[in-house]
Formats: structure tokens, C-alpha cells, sequence
């Protein structure tokens, strides 16, 4: 199977967008405010397509996953790339507890993306 068709690979992606879209629009509505005009720019443009192709890996995901699986994987992997945009973009520093649920979350990622499911289709 090539790389880009693995599943660990299409969730970590799909989140990666989602949490890049985030990320846009985190910084978009602190400096135009929730308001109708902030809506009509060019970064919800592009805040709608890059979540509009993350949907279709995740669409893929759950075309090719069984759901509970899948939806674990997302979060965790939604935990994991969230904590990494934190710390890198945003210098934040949690405590230690919270580093070891995030390590906790790495593991489950792992444990769900690598070993067998299980499920004969």
C-alpha cells in the first residue's frame, strides 16, 4: 500500500489541515472580531477549503475504517498535533501531567494505527 494511502497517514494529514485552518482562524478572528464582514475576506476563503479537503480524507478514512477506531485515532491525533502546534507556534508550556496524557495519546495513536483491527470485511 503506498504511504499516502495509509490511514495513520490520512488522519495525521486531515488533522494537520483542520488544525492549520484552525490556527487561521483563531488569528483572523482575534484581529476582525466575530463579526459579518470578517466572513467575506480572503482567509475564510481559505480557511473553508483547506477544512473542505481535510473532510475528504476524513470521509476517506471512514470508508475504509470501522468508526470506533477511526474516531479514536482522530482524537488522539487531534490531541498530539495540537500539542505540537502549541508548544511550537505558540511557545506554551504545560505541565507535567498533561505531558504524560499527551504521551498517553501518542501511545494510543500508535497502538490504534498499527495493530491489527481485528474486523474481517
Amino acid at each position: 500500500m503506498p504511504f499516502w494511502k495509509s490511514p495513520a497517514f490520512l488522519i495525521i494529514g486531515s488533522q494537520l489541515l483542520f488544525s492549520i485552518s484552525d490556527v487561521i482562524g483563531a488569528r483572523a478572528m482575534k484581529t476582525q472580531g466575530f463579526t459579518p464582514a470578517a466572513f467575506l475576506t480572503w482567509w475564510f476563503l481559505l480557511y473553508t477549503v483547506i477544512r473542505q479537503i481535510a473532510v475528504f480524507g476524513q470521509l476517506y478514512i471512514y470508508s475504509a475504517m470501522e468508526l470506533g477506531r477511526t474516531v479514536a485515532l482522530f482524537g488522539a491525533g487531534s490531541i498530539i498535533i495540537g500539542n505540537v502546534m502549541g508548544f511550537l507556534l505558540f511557545k506554551e508550556t504545560l505541565t507535567i501531567p498533561v505531558y504524560v496524557g499527551v504521551s498517553l495519546a501518542i501511545c494510543a495513536f500508535l497502538a490504534l494505527a498499527l495493530l491489527p483491527s481485528g474486523v474481517k470485511s
